[in-house]
């Protein structure tokens, strides 16, 4: 009787432990697409600012005089300019088996092959992005007094999305500070 209860015990526990793993495997995906979001969109404003394509003074958000939105915005194609989060975004077009709309990626079917006609689409619909950016204050060692740095500005990316099976919000963040020189 002992020995059954301790078995027991212990199928319970290797239970458990199993329906955890899955519940990560299932976030995993997901983790990981907001994690490459965040990481493209940083590096589209270092990319804009070191090719010039646009000015220091305009890596801002747009109430404080920039180019960038304000606020969680879904993930639209960076239209003509080239950058994410800008006025100017508009939804993806069509294309394979995506819909038109926010970003979307292409699967691989029952097959396990991508590029073939059993692909399913992932619409990225559950993710928003945004840019918060923000001066730097540099304190005078002399006087205690805090200013802002004009070469330096704090940029912080968070994507969100509404995880998986669970109700529960997710986010990932990247921060990074900017300088106006390459």
């Amino acid at each position: 009787m002992i020995a059954v209860v301790v078995m027991c015990v212990g199928i319970l526990t290797v239970v458990a432990a199993f329906a955890t793993a899955v519940a990560a495997t299932q976030n995993a995906e997901e983790n990981l697409i907001a994690r490459q979001k965040a990481l493209e969109t940083m590096e589209s404003i270092f990319t804009a600012r070191n090719t010039q394509q646009i000015k220091f003074s305009q890596i801002a958000n747009i109430p404080s005089g920039g180019i960038f939105t304000a606020g969680p915005t879904p993930l639209w194609d960076a239209g003509t300019d080239g950058l994410l989060n800008t006025a100017d975004d508009i939804p993806f077009p069509a294309s394979g088996v995506c819909p038109a709309g926010p970003e979307c990626i292409t699967l691989p079917g029952p097959d396990g092959i991508l590029g073939t006609a059993d692909d399913v689409p992932m619409s990225l619909a559950n993710f928003t992005r945004e840019i918060q950016i923000a001066d730097v204050l540099e304190v005078d060692p002399t006087t205690g007094i805090a200013s802002v740095d004009p070469n330096l500005k704090q940029v912080t990316v968070i994507v969100s999305y509404q995880g998986g099976t669970s109700s529960v919000p997710r986010s990932y963040t990247v921060n990074a500070l900017i300088s106006a020189f390459r």
